[in-house]
């Protein structure tokens, strides 16, 4: 007597990953023209994408966070030196999100027009996205 083998049943496919696109940051995607010149500022680079983060429109490089507007303000990640120190020539404050107290060490809240926030964007980016070796 032979040992008697079941047929397998076909296997299904594995399940599909979503594709995840890279969205090109849109300058239309905000009514303020100084985050717009930002977003415009990084369209052609295909590492960041865009979009909302924490209830407000942000920028991501590699999928980290470095840019968002947040009540009309630029905030970006920066190190905690250069935080500092724009906190202390009256150019930024520390960002609260929650508005208790509790302040993020590496973000800043940059209210006016200077320091130019496309420049502080091309910071921040560089920052996070590792361009001096430290990766955030």
């Amino acid at each position: 007597m032979g040992v008697r083998t079941m047929a397998r049943a076909p296997r299904s496919p594995p399940p599909r990953k979503p594709v995840r696109s890279r969205a090109k940051p849109s300058v239309e995607a905000t009514d303020d023209g100084r985050f717009a010149a930002v977003v415009g500022a990084f369209a052609g680079d295909r590492r960041v994408t865009s979009g909302k983060m924490m209830a407000s429109l942000g920028l991501k490089i590699s999928g980290k966070i470095f840019a968002m507007l947040v009540r009309g303000d630029l905030v970006v990640k920066l190190p905690r030196e250069r935080v500092d120190a724009l906190v202390d020539a009256g150019l930024g404050q520390q960002f609260d999100p929650r508005r208790d107290g509790r302040l993020m060490k590496e973000w800043v809240v940059i209210p006016g027009d200077q320091p130019p926030w496309v420049e502080v964007a091309r910071e921040a980016c560089a920052f996070v996205g590792g361009a001096s070796g430290t990766r955030r």
